[in-house]
């Protein structure tokens, strides 16, 4: 029986709601591998890299399933996993060391973007040079960090200088850029990999019910992780834009694809994208290895497309070699 090691970020003392659903992505792989024939075992990855090392070279797994989200609750170090493994030389799952790296850094994957030439919202990085247009909105998000942190209502800010450095000034502790608030639909769409290529998994939409005219329409922090809240029970996916809007969808379907090979995209990602009120899709995020927990967008799109768990994982670790 093959030996697989789940690598998984270390969870800190105190942990947040994010970071305990590593957890949860780790329960429904390992069901995923069992079901496959694997052997599994956990190794949790802290700042240590020597302490890593040997650990996985005690091992000798036939290949690792890349869990690491974050170190030390800092996003900026998720690339510190595969990198790690690429200097092992351990084939491992999910995206490669180098388009990790520049799609968790928001700013960076922007410029690439405006690069190539793919729609995406003009963004902000240095307040005291570039200028704001007061006649529009704009969002505060922080370079790094996923899955909501660091983002709620208060984010959605006039192009007011006074206003956005009194942001950044109670926000000290993370490093915000702003971009034009795209003001319509958002999609979150999924591609897995595959013999012939990477495919886009049925596409959903993010519908937000019952919100106010005054209320931002957006995923911040708590839509994603506190159940009690307004925003989490208001949010809900819907598929099934395929049949609605067949052009929107393959308008979506080419621009994923094309982010799967500027970036050199591996296993699986997520694009989130807002389509403004005139029918232009924009990217917000390349999302890679975006989480596989039950209860996420991509583990939804997967059921939707008619594919069991383990297929999923199956064609993951395939790609691990590609």
């Amino acid at each position: 029986m093959k030996k697989v090691v789940l690598l998984i970020n270390a969870i800190t003392t105190n942990p947040t709601e994010d970071e305990l659903d590593v957890l949860d992505e780790a329960n429904i792989v390992e069901e995923a591998l069992m079901e496959l024939g694997y052997e599994s075992e956990r190794l949790f990855m802290g700042l240590n890299m020597d302490e890593t090392s040997e650990q996985l070279l005690l091992k000798k797994p036939s290949f690792v399933f890349n869990l690491v989200e974050s170190l030390d609750k800092d996003g900026k170090l998720i690339y510190f996993a595969p990198s790690l493994l690429e200097h092992l030389k351990i084939p491992f799952t999910g995206c490669r060391s180098e388009s990790t790296y520049i799609t968790s850094n928001k700013t960076l994957t922007k410029k690439m973007l405006f690069a190539a030439g793919l729609p995406t919202p003009r963004q902000i990085c240095d307040i005291t040079t570039e200028k704001f247009n007061p006649s529009i909105k704009y969002i505060a998000k922080p370079v790094w960090e996923d899955a909501s942190v660091g983002i709620s209502d208060e984010n959605i800010l006039p192009g007011d200088i006074q206003i956005i450095q009194g942001f950044v000034d109670k926000h000290i502790s993370l490093k915000y850029f702003f971009e034009e608030f795209i003001i319509g639909r958002e999609f979150n769409v999924s591609v897995l990999a595959g013999s012939n290529g990477p495919e886009v998994l049925p596409i959903p939409e993010i519908v937000f019910q019952n919100f106010p005219d005054e209320k931002p329409k957006i995923i911040g922090y708590s839509a994603k992780w506190d159940e009690d809240s307004f925003e989490y029970q208001n949010t809900n996916r819907v598929f099934g834009l395929e049949e609605s809007d067949y052009k929107l969808a393959q308008k979506l379907k080419q621009i994923c694809l094309d982010c799967w090979h500027l970036f050199g995209l591996n296993g699986y990602a997520r694009i989130d994208f807002r389509v403004d009120e005139n029918g232009n899709p924009m990217i917000l995020e390349i999302n890679a290895n975006p989480c596989l927990s039950a209860d996420a967008g991509f583990y939804a799109a997967t059921q939707k497309a008619g594919y069991s768990f383990s297929d999923v994982i199956n064609r993951i670790i395939k790609d691990t070699w590609n």
